[in-house]
């Protein structure tokens, strides 16, 4: 590409790491001449990145170059919603931010909320100098539970922390169970080990209530029907107990609860199960067959779980029943075996260096109200009680979009339409949470700030440094809190820290800063195999079938088989199912707004079995309405295999301004709670279709 650069161009390669909300976490490079970056790519320097990147990043550029970024400060004109704005000088937006702040909080700083999540999983761009600032307010702060928490939860309590298998070991695995994951679109990285693995004879079996593209590259797919994860896991440890596929001195001496655990298994025989599941029995059979062949040659099986599987009211204790599945195997004996859901445990990331809880105590508020990032609908809505405490009165949004992403949007868009409500949004685009704001500040992009991170899908830590210079009048998250900080007369020394600075904070002198700064990445060192000899980081030591701090607080110690909030054929108005997982090209809200990106997608979809859509009426491409007692939705229909029989697919997460009739998939959507994690329950929802 660059062999006909003029003489005078310069070309650099800069390296960095992809900010994402995904496992992958991959090394990237930018070239960039003369300060201009040209092409965003994967590092084939690093092995977890191999030098390949998704669709999605490998446009990055395009996003850092798009002619809509915002590039000044901007203040509403026009109704809320209206996305009428007029350009403002920094120090004007600013000096009238922090004076609307300062009067709120002299009254109560409980009244202004942060409302952030993973727009960039970036430990610094993300909570450093944001968090400082809030705990130095006394704001009130913010349960960020809308991905992950219900399964972080079940992993706690039984593993003892977000730690499982290293993803390269998959590629020697012989059973490899993708459970919940669309690993081709969304772990694209964990995709090649598994393609390795699949050359080398391994067997891949999708359990997903879609039939998604890597459903169609596995030998075996069990579409079961959502929330019922928990039934299929203990039928497979019903046929292990059954057949003796068991590892007695591994459950003796590694697990806690195994009779418990036992007795329960042995109520959900494959029929019991089956019938739960919406599945045929042989397929239970057949997959529990595999596991033993496996367990009888001493052949490593690996379980890839994710995070789809615990978007629904049973989320926690469902992966809790999966995870005792290695153990009593004696999985954890391979480097192999065992279970991954997430990494992030593994990371000795100093959180408190970088976001200072210990501001609080100059405050004045010894302990800030929670406030569930998923039920802010709601929240927004409520009048001050003493239950609740103030209104919430002023909300700084950055890095998410809550008019788009959190459940139950009638609501979420009546609360950020309130006129009393100041609203600032720190943003690359003007998303429908920007089209809200009173003030939208612009942010930088990943190319343009330093940042670090760990990641939740492998073991190793990547820095990132500024390729660009800031576009246009663009400041990172860091600065426009440190800017705040100085206005409102918070004069710590911690507000002034430097990016860099805050990047050689974020992790303990046992990472190299300096081998990141020369390679970009460096490899935690940890043991191939973390569960060979035990050791679990539970309160025991051991896998913990039962949980003790789970009965302490008048809790199941064991898995639970928790059915819906909306179970399918519970309510004969809204007989279909309706999970609502990620479209292939957008990440969460992110890069919807990018052209080539959308038109790939086309737009807003609902993929439908071929028997309910003829019960309906509707043909393949028609325009219909998928609605409940939340709400209605527009889409245009996929009829084919890619559902199954009373489950829709809505296909996720368009910008509500750029859909079909100015709403989202979100419409439909609740905001009841998981069982443990506080977590969304997005695929627990009922839904009926007819032709629009």
């Amino acid at each position: 590409m660059h062999h006909n650069l003029p003489m005078s161009e310069t070309l650099e390669t800069i390296r960095g790491a992809c900010p994402h909300d995904c496992p992958d976490t991959c090394s990237l490079v930018t070239q960039v001449v003369d300060g201009v970056a040209l092409k965003v790519q994967g590092n084939p320097d690093h092995p977890q990145t191999g030098g390949v990147l998704c669709t999605k990043v490998s446009r990055y550029a395009e996003r850092t170059y798009h002619p809509d970024r915002i590039l000044t400060p901007l203040r509403r004109t026009g109704p809320k919603g209206s996305g009428q704005f007029e350009t403002v000088s920094w120090d004007e937006a600013l000096d009238d931010i922090a004076q609307r702040l300062q009067a709120i909080a002299a009254r109560d700083p409980q009244a202004i909320l942060p409302y952030s999540y993973a727009g960039t999983m970036g430990l610094v761009q993300g909570e450093s100098i944001a968090a400082r600032f809030f705990h130095r307010l006394g704001a009130s702060r913010l349960d960020r539970t809308i991905c992950a928490s219900a399964g972080a939860a079940g992993l706690e309590y039984t593993l003892g922390a977000k730690l499982g298998m290293r993803v390269e070991f998959f590629a020697e695995s012989r059973l490899i169970l993708i459970w919940g994951s669309n690993s081709i679109g969304s772990n694209l990285h964990f995709w090649r080990y598994v393609q390795e693995a699949k050359r080398n004879g391994a067997k891949l079996v999708c359990i997903d209530p879609r039939r998604t593209e890597t459903a169609d590259k596995c030998h075996e797919h069990l579409a079961i029907l959502p929330g019922t994860d928990a039934a299929l896991a203990y039928a497979l440890m019903h046929e292990c107990i059954v057949h003796g596929w068991l590892d007695h001195d591994y459950i003796a001496r590694h697990t806690l609860g195994w009779a418990e655990l036992r007795d329960r298994a042995l109520e959900w025989p494959p029929e019991r199960a089956a019938a739960v599941c919406g599945i045929p029995s042989e397929q239970i059979i057949q997959l529990a067959q595999d596991i033993g062949r496996c367990y009888e040659q001493q052949e490593p099986v690996a379980i890839r779980l994710n995070y789809g599987m615990q978007r629904v009211r049973g989320g926690g204790n469902a992966v809790r029943a999966v995870a005792c599945l290695p153990a009593i195997l004696g999985a954890w004996r391979h480097r192999a075996g065992g279970l991954l859901l997430s990494s992030s445990g593994a990371f000795p990331v100093r959180r408190d260096a970088l976001q200072r809880p210990d501001l609080l105590a100059q405050s004045g508020v010894a302990n800030p109200r929670l406030i569930n990032m998923s039920t802010i609908g709601d929240d927004l809505l409520r009048p001050a009680s003493p239950e609740f405490g103030p209104r919430i009165e002023a909300l700084v949004v950055y890095n998410s979009n809550p008019v788009a992403v959190a459940p139950e949007s009638g609501k979420v868009v009546a609360g950020f339409a309130r006129d009393d409500l100041f609203t600032v949004v720190l943003e690359h685009f003007m998303t429908d949470t920007a089209d809200h704001a009173d003030y939208v500040l612009p942010a930088t992009t990943q190319l343009e700030h330093w940042d670090i991170h760990a990641s939740y899908g492998h073991t190793d830590v990547l820095l990132n440094r500024p390729a660009i210079q800031p576009l246009g009048q663009a400041m990172p998250n860091t600065q426009i809190f440190r800017e705040l900080a100085r206005r409102m007369g918070f004069d710590d020394p911690c507000f002034s820290e430097h990016d860099e600075t805050l990047c050689r904070q974020a992790f303990p002198a046992s990472v190299d800063f300096d081998q990141l700064l020369n390679r970009g990445f460096v490899s935690l060192p940890l043991p191939d195999a973390p569960f060979a000899e035990g050791g679990f980081p539970t309160p025991s030591g051991k896998c913990e079938f039962v949980s003790e701090r789970l009965q302490a607080m008048g809790m199941d110690g064991l898995p639970a088989v928790l059915s819906n909030y909306e179970p399918l054929g519970s309510d004969a108005r809204y007989p279909l199912a309706m999970i609502s997982p990620p479209a292939r090209h957008f990440l969460n809200s992110t890069f919807v707004n990018v052209q080539s990106l959308r038109d790939v997608e086309g737009e807003p979809v609902l993929e439908m079995h071929p028997d309910d859509a003829a019960a309906r009426g509707v043909s393949d491409g028609d325009r219909v309405c998928v609605f409940n007692d939340r709400g209605q939705y527009e889409c245009v229909t996929r009829v084919g295999l890619r559902a199954r029989p009373g489950v829709v697919n809505g296909l996720g997460i368009w910008w509500r301004k750029l859909g079909l009739n100015g709403t989202n998939v979100n419409e439909l959507t609740h905001q009841r709670l998981t069982d443990l994690g506080r977590a969304p329950t997005f695929y627990d929802c009922l839904v009926e279709v007819r032709r629009a």
